[in-house]
Protein backbone atom coordinates (compact mmCIF):
# COMPACT_ATOMS: atom_id res chain seq x y z
CA UNK A 1 0.00 0.00 0.00
CA UNK A 2 0.90 3.87 -0.54
CA UNK A 3 0.56 6.44 1.99
CA UNK A 4 0.60 9.86 0.25
CA UNK A 5 0.52 12.93 2.76
CA UNK A 6 0.30 16.26 1.36
CA UNK A 7 0.47 19.50 3.50
CA UNK A 8 -0.33 17.98 6.73
CA UNK A 9 -0.67 20.56 9.77
CA UNK A 10 -2.23 19.69 12.93
CA UNK A 11 -3.03 21.70 16.29
CA UNK A 12 -4.07 21.30 19.90
CA UNK A 13 -6.06 24.49 20.08
CA UNK A 14 -3.77 27.11 19.22
CA UNK A 15 -0.83 24.81 19.49
CA UNK A 16 0.86 23.81 16.22
CA UNK A 17 2.57 20.65 16.38
CA UNK A 18 2.93 19.09 12.57
CA UNK A 19 3.08 21.73 10.04
CA UNK A 20 4.23 21.16 5.74
CA UNK A 21 4.70 17.59 6.04
CA UNK A 22 4.58 16.49 2.38
CA UNK A 23 5.79 13.20 1.76
CA UNK A 24 5.12 9.48 -0.05
CA UNK A 25 5.64 6.31 1.65
CA UNK A 26 5.22 2.86 -0.76
CA UNK A 27 5.57 -0.47 1.09
CA UNK A 28 6.61 -2.89 1.30
CA UNK A 29 9.23 -1.30 3.60
CA UNK A 30 10.41 -1.01 6.88
CA UNK A 31 10.55 2.83 7.94
CA UNK A 32 11.57 4.30 10.96
CA UNK A 33 10.55 7.86 12.14
CA UNK A 34 13.24 9.43 14.43
CA UNK A 35 13.49 12.60 16.46
CA UNK A 36 13.10 14.48 19.97
CA UNK A 37 10.60 14.13 22.36
CA UNK A 38 7.63 16.69 21.60
CA UNK A 39 8.45 17.00 18.02
CA UNK A 40 5.20 15.08 16.70
CA UNK A 41 6.09 11.91 16.08
CA UNK A 42 3.23 10.19 17.68
CA UNK A 43 0.65 12.76 16.19
CA UNK A 44 2.06 11.70 12.96
CA UNK A 45 0.93 8.22 13.06
CA UNK A 46 -2.15 9.28 14.42
CA UNK A 47 -3.19 11.62 11.36
CA UNK A 48 -2.16 8.59 9.46
CA UNK A 49 -4.89 6.07 11.22
CA UNK A 50 -7.39 8.10 12.03
CA UNK A 51 -6.91 8.51 15.53
CA UNK A 52 -6.79 12.43 15.40
CA UNK A 53 -7.98 14.53 12.29
CA UNK A 54 -5.42 16.78 11.03
CA UNK A 55 -6.32 20.54 10.72
CA UNK A 56 -4.70 20.92 7.62
CA UNK A 57 -3.72 19.04 4.48
CA UNK A 58 -4.64 15.80 3.19
CA UNK A 59 -3.36 12.01 4.05
CA UNK A 60 -4.42 9.22 1.19
CA UNK A 61 -4.41 5.58 1.49
CA UNK A 62 -3.67 4.01 -2.18
CA UNK A 63 -5.34 7.25 -3.79
CA UNK A 64 -8.54 7.11 -1.10
CA UNK A 65 -8.42 10.42 1.33
CA UNK A 66 -8.42 8.83 5.02
CA UNK A 67 -10.82 11.23 6.15
CA UNK A 68 -13.56 9.09 3.44
CA UNK A 69 -12.31 5.55 4.69
CA UNK A 70 -14.72 3.89 7.74
CA UNK A 71 -12.99 3.42 11.14
CA UNK A 72 -13.87 -0.55 9.98
CA UNK A 73 -11.90 -0.70 6.88
CA UNK A 74 -8.95 1.47 8.38
CA UNK A 75 -8.95 -1.51 11.21
CA UNK A 76 -8.95 -3.98 8.07
CA UNK A 77 -5.59 -2.41 6.68
CA UNK A 78 -3.78 -0.41 9.16
CA UNK A 79 -2.76 -2.01 12.41
CA UNK A 80 -1.83 0.10 15.17
CA UNK A 81 0.58 -0.85 18.39
CA UNK A 82 0.70 2.23 20.74
CA UNK A 83 3.56 3.19 22.63
CA UNK A 84 2.12 1.53 26.22
CA UNK A 85 -1.37 -0.30 27.58
CA UNK A 86 -2.95 1.56 29.89
CA UNK A 87 -5.51 -1.08 29.58
CA UNK A 88 -5.71 -3.30 32.92
CA UNK A 89 -8.45 -5.82 31.83
CA UNK A 90 -7.82 -9.60 33.12
CA UNK A 91 -9.02 -11.35 29.71
CA UNK A 92 -6.03 -14.00 28.96
CA UNK A 93 -3.39 -13.27 26.52
CA UNK A 94 -4.97 -15.69 23.90
CA UNK A 95 -8.05 -13.54 24.36
CA UNK A 96 -6.21 -9.98 24.44
CA UNK A 97 -4.69 -11.11 21.12
CA UNK A 98 -7.79 -12.42 19.75
CA UNK A 99 -9.42 -8.72 19.55
CA UNK A 100 -6.71 -7.84 17.18
CA UNK A 101 -9.25 -10.35 14.78
CA UNK A 102 -12.39 -8.63 15.01
CA UNK A 103 -12.33 -6.42 12.00
CA UNK A 104 -11.97 -10.14 9.81
CA UNK A 105 -14.16 -11.87 12.02
CA UNK A 106 -16.78 -13.85 10.29
CA UNK A 107 -19.12 -16.80 11.25
CA UNK A 108 -17.48 -19.70 12.25
CA UNK A 109 -13.97 -18.34 12.04
CA UNK A 110 -12.88 -18.82 15.64
CA UNK A 111 -10.56 -21.90 14.86
CA UNK A 112 -8.78 -19.83 11.88
CA UNK A 113 -8.51 -17.03 14.26
CA UNK A 114 -7.31 -18.79 16.76
CA UNK A 115 -4.46 -20.07 14.48
CA UNK A 116 -3.04 -16.78 13.60
CA UNK A 117 -3.39 -16.14 17.08
CA UNK A 118 -0.91 -18.86 18.29
CA UNK A 119 1.27 -19.22 15.30
CA UNK A 120 2.15 -15.45 16.00
CA UNK A 121 2.09 -15.61 19.62
CA UNK A 122 5.36 -18.30 18.90
CA UNK A 123 6.77 -15.90 16.36
CA UNK A 124 7.53 -13.36 19.56
CA UNK A 125 8.29 -16.12 21.86
CA UNK A 126 5.45 -15.66 24.14
CA UNK A 127 3.44 -18.87 23.29
CA UNK A 128 4.25 -19.89 27.22
CA UNK A 129 1.77 -16.55 27.70
CA UNK A 130 -1.30 -18.08 26.03
CA UNK A 131 -2.87 -18.78 29.29
CA UNK A 132 -1.83 -15.99 31.76
CA UNK A 133 -3.77 -12.58 32.48
CA UNK A 134 -2.90 -9.62 30.61
CA UNK A 135 -2.76 -7.68 33.86
CA UNK A 136 -0.51 -9.81 35.52
CA UNK A 137 2.32 -9.83 33.25
CA UNK A 138 5.17 -7.52 33.04
CA UNK A 139 5.41 -4.14 31.27
CA UNK A 140 7.67 -5.78 28.58
CA UNK A 141 5.76 -8.88 28.24
CA UNK A 142 2.49 -6.34 28.03
CA UNK A 143 4.20 -4.79 25.02
CA UNK A 144 5.39 -8.11 23.16
CA UNK A 145 1.30 -8.93 23.95
CA UNK A 146 0.22 -5.66 21.79
CA UNK A 147 2.35 -6.20 19.20
CA UNK A 148 1.09 -9.62 19.00
CA UNK A 149 -2.45 -8.05 18.88
CA UNK A 150 -1.38 -5.49 16.41
CA UNK A 151 0.06 -8.47 13.83
CA UNK A 152 -2.68 -10.76 13.90
CA UNK A 153 -5.14 -8.06 12.01
CA UNK A 154 -2.57 -9.24 8.95
CA UNK A 155 -2.80 -5.16 7.59
CA UNK A 156 -0.98 -4.26 4.85
CA UNK A 157 0.01 -1.00 7.15
CA UNK A 158 1.49 -1.40 10.54
CA UNK A 159 1.98 1.73 12.41
CA UNK A 160 4.38 1.28 15.54
CA UNK A 161 4.91 3.77 18.67
CA UNK A 162 7.84 2.80 20.04
CA UNK A 163 7.11 -0.88 20.17
CA UNK A 164 10.38 -1.91 21.76
CA UNK A 165 10.22 0.87 24.52
CA UNK A 166 9.76 -1.94 27.66
CA UNK A 167 12.04 -4.08 26.53
CA UNK A 168 15.94 -4.80 27.27
CA UNK A 169 18.35 -4.58 24.13
CA UNK A 170 18.43 -8.38 23.36
CA UNK A 171 14.70 -8.09 23.04
CA UNK A 172 14.84 -4.94 21.30
CA UNK A 173 17.05 -6.58 18.29
CA UNK A 174 14.54 -9.76 18.14
CA UNK A 175 11.63 -7.77 18.00
CA UNK A 176 12.81 -5.13 15.27
CA UNK A 177 14.22 -8.01 13.30
CA UNK A 178 11.03 -9.63 13.53
CA UNK A 179 9.42 -6.35 11.97
CA UNK A 180 11.83 -6.18 9.26
CA UNK A 181 11.55 -9.66 8.04
CA UNK A 182 7.43 -9.24 8.33
CA UNK A 183 7.58 -6.63 5.89
CA UNK A 184 9.88 -8.46 3.86
CA UNK A 185 7.86 -11.83 4.04
CA UNK A 186 4.08 -10.54 4.32
CA UNK A 187 4.98 -7.63 2.18
CA UNK A 188 3.44 -4.48 4.32
CA UNK A 189 4.30 -1.14 5.02
CA UNK A 190 6.20 -0.98 8.90
CA UNK A 191 6.22 2.30 9.84
CA UNK A 192 8.07 2.21 13.74
CA UNK A 193 8.58 5.20 15.68
CA UNK A 194 12.05 4.87 17.38
CA UNK A 195 14.26 6.62 20.05
CA UNK A 196 17.09 3.84 19.30
CA UNK A 197 18.76 5.62 16.14
CA UNK A 198 21.76 2.74 15.98
CA UNK A 199 18.57 -0.28 15.61
CA UNK A 200 16.68 2.14 13.37
CA UNK A 201 20.15 2.85 11.18
CA UNK A 202 20.73 -1.20 10.96
CA UNK A 203 17.44 -2.43 10.21
CA UNK A 204 15.26 0.70 7.98
CA UNK A 205 14.84 0.62 4.84
CA UNK A 206 14.28 4.10 5.19
CA UNK A 207 14.66 6.87 7.87
CA UNK A 208 11.50 9.94 8.37
CA UNK A 209 13.64 12.64 10.91
CA UNK A 210 11.22 15.28 12.77
CA UNK A 211 12.33 18.45 14.00
CA UNK A 212 9.74 21.12 15.56
CA UNK A 213 7.11 19.64 14.13
CA UNK A 214 8.56 18.98 10.39
CA UNK A 215 10.36 16.03 8.43
CA UNK A 216 13.79 17.57 7.95
CA UNK A 217 15.23 14.76 6.22
CA UNK A 218 13.92 11.41 4.56
CA UNK A 219 15.83 8.72 2.93
CA UNK A 220 18.20 5.73 3.61
CA UNK A 221 19.30 5.83 6.65
CA UNK A 222 23.50 6.07 5.35
CA UNK A 223 21.52 9.35 4.07
CA UNK A 224 19.54 10.71 6.77
CA UNK A 225 21.82 9.86 9.60
CA UNK A 226 24.68 12.55 9.88
CA UNK A 227 26.79 14.52 12.11
CA UNK A 228 25.27 17.51 10.85
CA UNK A 229 21.63 16.20 10.97
CA UNK A 230 22.27 14.83 14.73
CA UNK A 231 23.66 18.22 15.53
CA UNK A 232 20.85 19.94 14.70
CA UNK A 233 17.97 17.83 15.43
CA UNK A 234 19.14 16.03 18.72
CA UNK A 235 21.42 18.84 20.00
CA UNK A 236 24.27 16.26 20.15
CA UNK A 237 28.28 16.57 19.05
CA UNK A 238 28.84 12.73 17.14
CA UNK A 239 30.82 10.65 15.19
CA UNK A 240 29.08 8.38 12.61
CA UNK A 241 31.15 5.40 11.61
CA UNK A 242 30.05 2.60 8.47
CA UNK A 243 29.50 -0.28 10.10
CA UNK A 244 29.14 -3.24 7.05
CA UNK A 245 27.01 -0.24 5.05
CA UNK A 246 25.20 1.53 7.83
CA UNK A 247 25.73 4.13 9.90
CA UNK A 248 26.59 3.60 13.53
CA UNK A 249 26.43 6.53 16.26
CA UNK A 250 29.09 7.18 18.64
CA UNK A 251 27.89 9.61 21.08
CA UNK A 252 30.41 12.63 21.96
CA UNK A 253 28.38 15.59 24.20
CA UNK A 254 25.29 17.85 24.38
CA UNK A 255 25.48 21.05 22.42
CA UNK A 256 25.85 23.60 24.58
CA UNK A 257 22.80 25.93 24.52
CA UNK A 258 21.55 29.55 25.74
CA UNK A 259 19.71 29.43 28.72
CA UNK A 260 17.79 33.03 27.89
CA UNK A 261 15.56 32.36 24.57
CA UNK A 262 14.60 36.54 24.48
CA UNK A 263 18.80 36.96 23.41
CA UNK A 264 19.56 34.49 21.21
CA UNK A 265 17.90 32.65 18.02
CA UNK A 266 17.60 29.76 17.97
CA UNK A 267 18.32 28.19 14.65
CA UNK A 268 21.82 30.37 14.94
CA UNK A 269 23.61 28.36 17.92
CA UNK A 270 27.36 28.93 17.99
CA UNK A 271 29.02 25.96 19.08
CA UNK A 272 32.64 25.47 19.87
CA UNK A 273 34.38 22.86 19.68
CA UNK A 274 38.20 21.92 19.89
CA UNK A 275 39.30 20.84 16.79
CA UNK A 276 36.55 22.72 14.28
CA UNK A 277 36.70 26.06 15.92
CA UNK A 278 33.25 27.57 15.77
CA UNK A 279 30.58 26.20 14.00
CA UNK A 280 26.88 27.58 13.31
CA UNK A 281 23.77 25.33 12.96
Amino acid sequence: MKIKIDDLEFSYSSTPVLKDITLELDGPKFVSILGPNGVGKSTFIHCINKILTPTGGSVFIDDMNVKDITIKEIAKNIGYVPYSSNDTFSLTVVDTVLMGRHPHSKWNSLKDDLVIVYDTLKLLGIRKLAMRRFNELSAGQHQKVMLARGLVQEPKILLLDEPTSNLDVRHQLDVTKILKRMSEEKQILVIMISHDINIAAKFSDEIIMMHDGSVYAVGKPEDVINEDNLRVVYGVESEVVNDNGRPHIILKDAVPICDDDDDIDEEAVVVETSEKGSVIS
